[in-house]
């Protein structure tokens, strides 16, 4: 007959540290269809907002949908840091 252990171990979620988040803002403006231009992908926040106030002085188009995406690391509780940031 075989054994088996099962233990809780508590996790912690972390921002992987050895990537870059990413940035980017898409235009939704517009009655029937959305403008749909868009920022690009970007690693910090400020040239984003740089093209959306520019895109809105162009084009007068204030809605935008922005999105921000990163990679997240689970960590047994204790080891949370431990590394860098390195899976």
């Amino acid at each position: 007959m075989t054994r088996r252990v099962f233990r809780y171990v508590p996790f912690t979620i972390e921002q992987d540290g050895t990537v870059e988040p990413e940035y980017e803002a898409r235009c939704v403006s517009g009655d029937e269809v959305e403008c749909g231009a868009w920022s690009g992908t970007c690693i910090g926040p400020e040239p984003v907002e740089e093209w959306q106030r520019r895109h809105t002085q162009e084009s007068g188009h204030r809605r935008y949908r922005r999105n921000f995406g990163d990679y997240a690391v689970m960590r047994p509780a204790g080891l949370a840091g431990s590394n860098g940031g390195a899976v």
